[in-house]
């Protein structure tokens, strides 16, 4: 999408324009920034002038994604992904112009600007602009509410006619469209491209784990994270498989080819994406070949970026831009894990834990036992997983049928009577004559194979298989318990998706198991 299109016509007239494009710096950029990369070569291909900024004081802003004494290493970290990422796409970076955003936004006169602005943008206005791009919580942080106007004098103060970026900035260009000219200053115009899907069917984001490709990812992850990905037969609707081959491997290749056995047709090479889209929604290419095709091709673009990394001052920076909470113990690892821990053991950060938000699919008897039921439950993997509970006897089988709800995912599978419990149902309980369960409730709008976090501990990873010798989820299952307001919380601190808090019905005060 375009806004300000006459107004680009306009400065093409007179000159070449000058456009810049922003990315907060806060997890490790992912395969999706192909998406705007791609773009980028566009304008430098079209003579445009292209600055790409750094902003870490937003990164910052938007609910402390990166702590502070991690902002500097978390530039450097950026910038040599984001360069390396340029090469291996072919583009040119002597043509292109790096800032970093506390290089001019804590000047005086930008502060000042910064005041000026808070006292025209209504909290309403702030809110709404910051909707789908700052983390939305219960209690907003002013920061928070302070990063849309911050975004608009960026294009002020970089001296540009037209910033890009995704679909999901438009409240923000529009609120700069609106405001910068009531400080004096002229309105820019705003080029957009579309969010490429994640893993799971949401956005791909920065912040979630399962969520994304990691450009440093091992060809063994991406494989692991591919076969994982929400891929349904013909359907082409929140596909991040095949959202990637449209708005990443076309725009950068040209075209695509399928990889299959001779027995099924052998390899295909299309020209054309809607030709893909309309194979795959006929059935006529299955969703493990798409994989594995999407694997190839996307291996060959993280290659180049994967042994640039392997330089030793490379490896270096990533690990002190992100060091691993697992292995930070006590009160420094609380600062270096971005989590908030409290000083306690980052062995222990919840983030851990595999929670994800799942669609209960059928609901069936066990066959061994009356107590017990079979739940097969989406998570937004290939197959569903079956659960093994006894949750039935507090809710209704039909009440169950299409529910959404939250399953611990890496805990070790346990037969029970005779059948593979694949996942764990986090219910809300509170004991007692008669003992009441309650299954947790995700936020609205929810898709399977969300990722669950504790707030202040996004970044972290989970285990691939919690070690059952260990006891991780029964030491911090014991800090898992409902506020008197309903929320989902470990210790006082919120569970929540991307799309708000997690919650139960009725049983405030209740343990979480």
């Amino acid at each position: 999408e375009v806004l300000g299109e006459d107004k680009l016509k306009q400065v093409l007239q007179e000159r070449e324009l000058r456009v810049y494009w922003g990315t907060a710096t806060t997890g490790k950029p992912h395969v999706a920034y192909f998406v705007p990369m791609s773009k980028i070569a566009d304008f430098l291909k079209a003579g445009c002038e292209v600055t790409i900024l750094f902003a870490d004081l937003h990164a910052y802003l938007d609910n402390m994604k990166a702590p502070w004494e991690l902002l500097e290493l978390r530039v450097k970290y950026y910038e040599q992904v984001i360069k390396a990422m340029l090469e291996s796409i072919g583009v040119p970076l002597e043509k292109l112009k790096f800032v970093k955003g506390t290089d001019y936004q804590l000047s005086r006169e930008y502060t000042l600007d910064v005041y000026r602005l808070s006292s025209m943008v209504t909290e309403h206005d702030a809110k709404k602009a910051g909707a789908e791009v700052v983390k939305q919580v219960e209690h907003p942080l002013l920061s928070g509410l302070l990063y849309p106007g911050l975004q608009a004098l960026d294009e002020e103060y970089l001296k540009v006619d037209a910033q890009f970026g995704g679909v999901d900035q438009r409240k923000i260009f529009t609120l700069a469209e609106k405001y910068l000219p009531s400080l004096g200053y002229a309105k820019r115009a705003h080029l957009m491209n579309p969010m490429v899907p994640g893993l799971t069917g949401a956005k791909m984001s920065s912040s979630e784990e399962e969520s994304k490709i990691d450009l440093l990812d091992s060809k063994e992850d991406v494989k692991k994270k591919l076969k994982k990905a929400f891929c349904e037969p013909g359907n082409i609707q929140n596909n991040g498989v095949l959202s990637f081959v449209k708005y990443v491997l076309f725009p950068l290749r040209g075209e695509f080819c399928i990889k299959r056995d001779p027995k099924w047709g052998g390899d295909k090479v299309y020209t054309e994406f809607e030709e893909v889209e309309k194979d795959f929604a006929e059935e006529l290419i299955h969703p493990g070949d798409l994989k594995a095709s999407v694997e190839v091709a996307l291996n060959q673009l993280l290659e180049p970026i994967r042994k640039k990394f392997e330089l030793p001052e490379l490896r270096k920076l990533t690990n002190s831009a992100y060091p691993d909470p697992s292995k930070t113990k006590a009160g420094k690892g609380a600062k270096a894990g971005g989590g908030g821990g409290g000083g306690e053991d980052d062995e222990l950060a919840p983030s851990r834990l595999d929670i994800r938000v799942g669609k209960i699919i059928s609901v069936e008897k066990h066959p061994d036992a009356d107590s017990l039921y079979l739940e097969k439950i989406d998570v937004g993997e290939a197959e569903p997983r079956t659960v093994v509970s006894g949750l039935v006897a507090y809710v209704s089988q039909e009440e169950l049928q299409d529910r959404m709800v939250l399953l611990l995912c890496n805990l070790k599978p346990q037969k029970m009577r005779g059948i593979e419990s694949q996942a764990m149902l986090l219910c809300a309980s509170i004991e007692g004559e008669p003992r009441r369960v309650e299954p947790l409730d995700p936020p609205e709008g929810s898709s399977p194979g969300e990722r669950v976090f504790v707030e202040g501990y996004e970044t972290g990873k989970a285990d691939d298989r919690l070690n059952p010798k260990k006891k991780v989820w029964e030491k911090l299952q014991v800090d898992l318990k409902i506020s008197d307001e309903c929320v989902a919380q470990w210790k006082d601190k919120q569970l929540m998706t991307k799309l708000g808090q997690i919650t139960c019905k009725t049983l405030k005060g209740g343990n979480i198991s």
